[in-house]
């Protein structure tokens, strides 16, 4: 009903349907309960009527059908029959325009407020440089190898970068361009404050877009939430809608549809509020791909960005001091759209080896993740860092771990470092020389606050890589036993 209601208003024309044409699993089904019906993998089409046999030929090469179940009319009646019956009409722009409007109660959670204002009283379960290593066996850090290597990801071999990094990008068959695709969401900055958590999904995505050196174009949404008539979930959303609606009007992306879930609770409570944002990207030439990870001996590693050290709603304050609050960072939304033009310009001049956007876990996570390799690298990468000089007067802990927006670490060749500086310059993004990529399993060291920090780079890839697989396996059991 909303596909062809909208269609018809839009275009300011009537629609007749016939439902009785409507393929349907199940015989005997209602007009009311086919209108209504949410089943899957459906599209409208509204083609000129001399072209049906051509795009059934289409779908039918794709195991497809294709069925004519209706006609556009001039009267502006959105009219439906059931086996040539008319069973419903009514004037098309009112289901559009003049549907009533719900407007329930909204209000912020008073011990949400209180969580922005309040600061871990924990000490941190590790040291700094153990942080780490807990960080990255994070499942919401770690790879998702598991999970991604159950599905098809090579369809039609088609995939030029895979699962793993910043977005996946496919070649388009019989062009040179390719598209760059990814889905982000980090719940625990929404639930503390929902608008700069709407803000930061989608600047988050279109960085991971920009990464690979394509362009983002727009966005799908899935909102997940709690029950809407609770006044504080129903905050949660309006708000969260709003961040997402400004951050892609800054990014030219449109948002071209999706879904809502609500209701999502146990007796525990609502869920924490996840729109999860799924980004495509444009990249006019497939050669112009960016990796995520190192991959040279000897390029040079530099950091695009401001670091701050805000630790507000950040991955090492809930995971090493048990703490979910604090302020939550703020996007910076003409920040994150120079960043986003800087990779694409970048990419296109080929200045760059690889791209990974700093997200949760902070700046070091990223220069780890970058370091461990691709899902299927045959060995990670060392690297020696300096940030001595580095966001003069942050505490340690937070330019190690602070999840400030709109940055990137990206390795060059030396050769063309110089040019890199001068196009951040160009675009006025902040960009600080940091270390270079070493051996292959060499270590990663560290030198930042007067400290040396080290570690393996093989220890490290099997602790991102086992994180969840570990966590999924099942013990042995003697089954022989009766058990």
């Amino acid at each position: 009903t909303s596909s062809s209601a909208e269609m018809a208003a839009r275009g300011g024309v009537g629609v007749e349907l016939d439902t009785g044409l409507v393929p349907t699993r199940e015989e005997g089904m209602t007009p009311y309960e086919i209108l209504l019906s949410e089943s899957q993998e459906r599209m409208l089409v509204v083609a000129e009527p001399e072209r049906v046999s051509e795009i059934q030929a289409v779908c039918a090469r794709w195991e497809l059908t294709a069925t004519a179940i209706g006609r556009v009319t001039d009267d502006g009646i959105y009219r439906v029959r059931h086996h040539g019956v008319v069973v419903a009409a009514i004037p098309g722009q009112r289901l559009v325009d003049d549907c009533p409007i719900y407007y329930p109660a909204a209000r912020e959670d008073d011990a949400a407020r209180m969580r922005r204002t309040a600061a871990p009283s924990r000490a941190p379960k590790v040291d700094l440089g153990d942080a780490l290593e807990l960080l990255l066996d994070t499942p919401t850090i770690a790879s998702k190898r598991w999970v991604y290597e159950q599905y098809d990801s090579t369809v039609q071999a088609s995939t030029v970068i895979g699962p793993g990094g910043d977005a996946g990008v496919l070649r388009v068959p019989g062009t040179g361009f390719g598209l760059a695709v990814t889905v982000d969401c980090n719940s625990r900055l929404v639930a503390l404050d929902p608008y700069e958590g709407g803000k930061a999904a989608v600047a988050e995505a279109a960085r991971n877009i920009a990464c690979t050196g394509a362009l983002p174009l727009g966005i799908t949404d899935c909102l997940n939430f709690g029950n809407p008539e609770k006044p504080e979930v129903f905050y949660q959303f309006r708000e969260a809608c709003r961040g997402i609606a400004d951050a892609c009007r800054a990014f030219d992306t449109p948002v071209t549809g999706g879904n809502v879930s609500f209701y999502n609770e146990s007796p525990t409570g609502a869920i924490d509020p996840t729109p999860t944002i799924g980004m495509i990207g444009l990249l006019p030439r497939i050669e112009h791909r960016v990796p995520s990870h190192f991959s040279g001996q000897g390029d040079e590693i530099l950091i695009l960005g401001e670091t701050t050290g805000a630790l507000g709603g950040s991955a090492y304050w809930a995971e090493i001091r048990d703490f979910v609050g604090g302020p939550v960072p703020a996007v910076d939304l003409d920040a994150e759209r120079r960043l986003q033009r800087l990779l694409v310009a970048a990419a296109k001049q080929r200045l760059l080896r690889s791209a990974h956007d700093c997200a949760e876990g902070g700046l070091l996570v990223a220069i780890a993740e970058a370091a461990v390799g691709s899902a299927y690298a045959r060995e990670p990468a060392g690297a020696a860092i300096n940030l001595e000089a580095y966001s003069a007067g942050v505490a340690l802990e937070g330019l190690l771990y602070g999840e400030d927006q709109a940055r990137a670490v990206v390795s060059a060749a030396p050769d063309e470092v110089e040019v890199l500086a001068g196009l951040c310059r160009k675009h006025g993004v902040p960009v600080f020389r940091a270390g270079q990529v070493g051996a292959a399993s060499g270590m990663l060291e560290l030198n930042a606050g007067g400290r040396l920090f080290s570690w393996g780079s093989r220890t490290l890839r099997q602790t991102y890589f086992e994180a969840i697989p570990r966590r999924m396996q099942h013990p042995d059991v003697d089954r022989s036993a009766g058990e």
